[in-house]
């Protein structure tokens, strides 16, 4: 059974800064690009970063880019967001997710089969 746990949200102030970790168990976390959504009051979950299987390749979306930063690491079964720069418009429930299919790099939400509970991030101006 895969599961994944987000930590790290929380209340900061605009052009502050957060990092989310997500840990996940219960397949070879190194065979599986992971990416972050986000979803707002209102809106759809849109994608926010992911990042490939070995660490290497990265996507991030138009709105955070140059501020947010996907890392992981593979020998801890991690997974890192920071986010930097934080506007208002950020603020969202974030969530971690794992590619269904191995290796690769994915960009679209139906990529991704494994979530966790999300945690909320709150960025007041």
């Amino acid at each position: 059974q895969v599961q994944l746990v987000e930590s790290g949200g929380g209340l900061v102030q605009a052009g502050g800064s957060l990092r989310l970790s997500c840990l996940v168990s219960g397949r070879t976390f190194s065979n599986y690009a992971m990416g972050w959504f986000r979803q707002a009051p209102g809106k759809e979950r849109e994608i926010v970063a992911a990042v490939s299987w070995t660490g290497s390749n990265t996507y991030y979306g138009d709105s955070v880019k140059g501020r947010f930063t996907v890392s992981r690491d593979n020998a801890k079964n991690t997974v890192y967001l920071q986010m930097n720069r934080l506007k208002p418009e950020d603020t969202a429930v974030y969530s971690c997710a794992q590619r269904t299919a191995p290796y690769g790099l994915g960009y679209h939400i139906h990529d991704f089969g494994f979530w966790g509970q999300g945690t909320q991030v709150t960025v007041s101006s």
